[in-house]
């Protein structure tokens, strides 16, 4: 987001927020509803309803930034409307951004094994 910011963590806000709010309300959703830290290192993404903006609230040294995206045509990918956080890494921030589903596409699989033969 800001060019030499260290991104620690990037939570989602699985719910939908009301999007007239703004970096007091956002960090105050943070903090007593959500129940993390707004002066971490780390993004916390919010959607509207409609699922067609998103915004951007962290941190950086002596204060807050908000970043915002519209898209003029087709919808965020988002998780199943639950209440709470969830964790994602800046890597599938990017491709959320970028308009990959991240739930309906899965990764390969991590294989573990003792021996080749």
């Amino acid at each position: 987001m800001h060019p030499g910011y260290h991104i620690a963590q990037v939570h989602l806000c699985r719910s939908p927020i009301d999007f007239r709010k703004s970096i007091n309300g956002l960090s105050v959703l943070v903090e007593q509803e959500l129940g993390l830290d707004p002066f971490a290192q780390a993004l916390y993404v919010f959607v509207n309803r409609q699922r067609t903006k998103i915004k951007v609230l962290y941190w950086h040294r002596n204060g807050f930034c908000l970043w915002l995206k519209r898209l003029e045509a087709e919808r965020f990918a988002w998780p199943d409307e639950r209440t709470g956080m969830e964790p994602i890494s800046a890597q599938q921030l990017q491709w959320l951004l970028e308009g990959f589903d991240l739930w309906r596409h899965a990764p390969h699989k991590t294989l573990s094994y003792s021996s080749v033969s």
